[in-house]
């Protein structure tokens, strides 16, 4: 597939396949929540420092920056994978499940961490062939939504010193298969927000109506009510959804409570879009209820922005997997998901993009495939070569391409 300065091929990475499933399998067993993965930092650090890197840990809480100096100076590309995991009971039966109860890498990032240790092998072991610099960013706190735990990696300097040019990541995607990479320009992940509601009324006997102000029929116009931003003040060539994911009211039957409570979720695709909506739940929100004599209070909390990859870097990206996997290994996703990603923060600072690794198992179809953020998720580990294969050869891509 070429010389190694230009791309690592799938068949070069498995030279490391036998550490990246141990240490995947070895994550997987002892999955650490957002802000707690202690254990997590100390393994990369360790195989970071083994592997004679610059290693700086506690970088915006566990996250750890590994810093491969190539043979010469020049630009400086980084790699990135998350840490964290979720607080989801286990139900995959693996022999190397879980051990913490309630606690579950269901989202894959155990997967992203081997998968960038591998790759710093590889590198490392090439290094006198690498022109510039790499940085390998393994993040805490990436299902810490609405904080996240890239901004406080940036804040701690993980772009700086030296200053990076341009990120690569990947996320383990069931839906394509294993051997594959989606991804497209523009737009790929959305925009993620909390949104808390509280309906007040008037609380009365059930078979007296008149006599109060019913907060859970309120509440029900104004869940209603919501759904006409979406239909009604977002250009219907551009993508919004307003989810209200909870509802609490009410004592007994017969009772007509005073008070309603709601949390709900929007994700939107740009920034613009984005920036409007709070306005409009607000309004919405209050003008519903308070026609109905009620009033409603909205707290609002912007999240993860839209998660946008750089076209130029697209185009990079899409002729370096093309190039290490062969010419059908690249799909080019027809549209984004509405899920979320903090990955864009780090996409707001420095050009970017994030690669989908296909990971179902060639042969299984996806009605029979765990999703993510199941507790029967299992990505095939088949995959790991060529999660490495894009991150390395999007990195020597990068750094082997003239500066613009």
């Amino acid at each position: 597939m070429g010389d190694f300065a230009e791309c690592l091929a799938p068949e070069e990475a498995k030279h490391y396949i036998d550490k990246v499933v141990a240490w995947r399998r070895d994550i997987h067993r002892h999955p650490e929540l957002s802000q707690q993965e202690e254990r997590t930092s100390a393994l990369v650090t360790e195989v970071l420092t083994g592997l004679g890197l610059e290693v700086r840990s506690n970088v915006g809480g566990y996250g750890v920056v590994g810093l491969l100096r190539g043979k010469t100076g020049g630009r400086t590309v980084g790699l990135r994978a998350d840490m964290d995991a979720l607080p989801l009971k286990e139900e995959t039966g693996l022999p190397y499940a879980s051990e913490s109860e309630g606690v579950m890498h269901a989202c894959g990032h155990d997967t992203h961490t081997a998968m960038l240790l591998g790759t710093a092998c590889a590198l490392a072991d090439r290094r006198e062939k690498i022109l510039g610099n790499v940085k390998f960013l393994f993040q805490p706190a990436e299902e810490l939504n609405p904080i996240g735990g890239a901004p406080g990696m940036i804040a701690g300097g993980a772009l700086e010193e030296p200053h990076v040019d341009a990120l690569f990541a990947l996320h383990v995607w069931p839906r394509f298969t294993t051997g594959t990479v989606a991804m497209k320009p523009g737009p790929q992940m959305g925009a993620s927000d909390r949104l808390f509601l509280t309906v007040h009324g008037k609380s009365a006997h059930g078979s007296a109506p008149d006599q109060g102000i019913d907060a859970v029929m309120i509440a029900s116009q104004v869940v209603s009510g919501l759904q006409s931003i979406v239909s009604r003040s977002v250009s219907p060539l551009d993508s919004a959804v307003v989810t209200i994911g909870t509802i609490k009211g009410g004592w007994r039957y017969n009772v007509i409570p005073d008070r309603v409570e709601m949390e709900g979720t929007v994700r939107t695709l740009r920034e613009g879009t984005q920036a409007l909506m709070p306005e409009l739940i607000t309004r919405t929100a209050k003008g519903i209820a308070e026609s109905l004599g009620g009033s409603c209070e909205v707290k609002y909390v912007k999240g993860y922005p839209p998660m946008v990859n750089d076209p130029a870097l697209f185009e990079l990206a899409a002729r370096a997997v093309r190039r290490a996997m062969g010419p059908d290994a690249l799909v080019v996703a027809e549209q984004p998901e509405l899920g979320a990603e903090d990955f864009a923060f780090f996409a707001r600072e420095r050009p970017s993009v994030m690669g989908w690794l296909g990971c179902r198992p060639k042969g299984a179809r996806p009605e029979d495939t765990a999703v993510l953020h199941n507790t029967r998720f299992c990505p095939d580990e088949g995959c790991f070569p060529y999660g490495m294969s894009f991150l390395a050869s999007c990195a020597l891509g990068f750094l082997n391409s003239p500066a613009s």
